[in-house]
């Protein structure tokens, strides 16, 4: 059962709301990918070393990725949330005054290259300036919340409202909860035994398609993504680490991971054909870069969950099986340049070729 309503059921303000909350988060989708991808790449490149390109086996569902952090790729934690999370909520997810996005505290974090023409209206995401003040806040460590603004007098008004969240909610109270939600455990986590509960924490990381040994980052990500099942509405979670190299997105459709992808001429020559298209065509609006006779594409894979991984359809208690997969691939596609207007995803299937 879903923790967030389907358009069907929401008010005609509350359908508005989604509305417009989805728009500005196909913009925001758009800017992470730049941010976390095509200025990642950049960065290496201006510094004359190779990017280290993510391996297609890497994607597979509970893959094992190399353990090597990347200096050069950009790492942020962003939840962008529907509604406005509430102030009982504060003890998991630390917002408070003090980490506001006030000129004051903002200008204390001496970290931040703030300008002196600090325009306070710059943090609302309907700002033509807003996506330059992110930038500035996405390196900051913890995460950034940006929600509906509850003291505007504009209904639906989005506002970066924290910096230096952090997410202080225990891995196994959040493992619980999940486990709760699919039927594992009818109470408490430790109820069938250690052991149990120690396969349970294992399955919460890969029902969020991360290995059990990820960094900090990653970590805050997944725990805040099930904590924000709490409120009754839908919000997305944006992550990217040294490690993975990753635009890791979690919303109400499920988890995707997108990644840079070298193809060759014969490779987008293919592609280009099988969706009746120029290849001078895909080039100009699908290619990020371009190194050694191969075009630098934009990757992106969403998973499916398995029947392990939904609640059962009687509702009954089930025992946990450690060998099955909860994620599948679900869809793969290669998708247009960070804003390119008039050209949709190609389906592709590259994972297991």
């Amino acid at each position: 059962m879903a923790f967030w309503s389907v358009r069907e059921e929401l008010s005609r303000v509350n359908r508005l709301r989604r509305s417009y909350y989805e728009l500005l988060r196909d913009d925001l989708d758009q800017y992470m990918l730049d941010y976390a991808l095509v200025s990642s790449y950049f960065r290496f490149s201006s510094q004359g070393t190779p990017y280290p390109f993510v391996e297609k086996r890497e994607l597979k569902p509970r893959a094992r990725i190399p353990g090597i952090e990347h200096e050069y790729q950009n790492t942020f934690l962003v939840l962008f949330v529907e509604d406005t999370i509430p102030s009982a909520y504060k003890k998991y997810i630390r917002f408070f005054d003090v980490n506001r996005t006030t000129k004051a505290n903002l200008l204390h974090s001496r970290a931040l290259p703030l300008p002196n023409s600090f325009d306070r209206n710059q943090k609302y995401i309907d700002s033509a300036q807003f996506y330059n003040f992110l930038k500035v806040l996405l390196p900051v460590d913890y995460a950034l919340l940006v929600q509906r603004d509850p003291g505007s007098h504009l209904k639906n008004r989005y506002v970066l409202s924290h910096f230096h969240v952090r997410i202080d909610w225990p891995i196994a109270e959040a493992a619980e909860n999940m486990a709760q939600n699919l039927r594992y455990v009818s109470k408490d986590l430790y109820e069938k035994g250690d052991q149990y509960a120690e396969i349970v924490q294992k399955k919460f990381f890969e029902y969020y398609g991360v290995p059990v040994m990820v960094g900090g980052r990653r970590t805050a990500a997944i725990v805040a993504a099930q904590y924000l099942k709490r409120i009754p509405c839908i919000s997305t979670v944006y992550v990217g680490s040294a490690e993975s190299r990753a635009l890791i997105r979690i919303s109400e459709r499920g988890i995707s991971k997108a990644i840079l992808m070298p193809l060759s001429e014969e490779e987008m020559l293919s592609i280009a054909a099988t969706h009746s298209m120029a290849v001078s065509t895909f080039r100009k609006n699908y290619v990020v870069a371009r190194e050694r006779g191969k075009g630098i594409c934009i990757f992106q894979v969403t998973y499916a969950y398995t029947a392990h991984a939904r609640p059962p359809e009687d509702g009954r208690l089930r025992e946990i099986n450690p060998d099955v997969n909860w994620l599948s691939v679900g869809q793969e596609h290669i998708l247009p340049k960070p804003g390119t207007f008039r050209y949709p995803p190609l389906p592709i299937g590259l994972i297991y070729t």
